[in-house]
Order: structure tokens, then sequence, then C-alpha cells
């Protein structure tokens, strides 16, 4: 899927690896996050760290049913903390980023907490 922008300057079409990418960097950057996850853990059974070209596995964007999009973002969880401040601080800064790289708006941010794992 990409997402295509008309500017003054021309076209220019966004693409899933870019938003997977940018949203991926700024929610592992947040406090009590060990890493992504793959959105299909589940089915497999592994939830494994991904490595930073491998986020794509672990987010999802798509078009919202308002004007704007939506990104599903799958996460590990440090041991130990507050869940629901770790999932907050991931939807505010992760929507912050992409509107402010992108430059369109991103309605929604989900976050799903794919595993809880001890950092020693």
């Amino acid at each position: 899927m990409n997402i295509n922008r008309k500017t003054p300057y021309g076209g220019i079409a966004i693409s899933m690896e870019a938003i997977a990418s940018v949203a991926g960097s700024a929610a592992s950057e947040c406090y009590g996050v060990v890493g992504l996850a793959n959105k299909n853990s589940l089915r497999e059974n592994i939830n494994e760290l991904l490595k930073k070209e491998e986020y794509i596995k672990g987010i999802y964007a798509s078009k919202s049913k308002k004007d704007g999009y939506q990104v599903d973002v799958y996460i590990i969880v440090a041991y130990g903390i507050k869940i629901t401040e770790v999932v907050s601080e991931v939807q505010k800064k992760v929507k912050y980023v992409l509107e402010k790289t992108f430059q369109i708006p991103f309605n929604e941010v989900n976050v799903f907490v794919r595993d809880v794992k001890d950092i020693e």
C-alpha cells in the first residue's frame, strides 16, 4: 500500500516500509518498550524481537474511515513497568513523529502488547 500526496513540487508516494521504519523507530525509543513483535506472532506462537529492517512485520498502516490513516503497532514490553503508561507514551510519540515526518493526519494509533519480557 502506498499513500499518495500532491504537493506544489509534485507527487509523493509514501511506502508502507517508510511508515513502518519511522513508526518502529519512534516506538522502540519509548521507555519500557523492549522491541517490536511480529503482528502474526499469535499464529506462529513465537514472540521474537524484530530487527530494524523487519519493522514492516510489526507495523500495519491503513486508510481510516474518517479523513486520515490508522497505524497498528505490535510491541513487547519490559516486565515491571506499567503497561498502560508504556502504551500511552507509544501512541503519543508514534502519532507525533508520523504526522511531523509525513505531514498527513494519523487518526488512530493502536498499540498491541504481544508479550512482556524480563530484562536483566
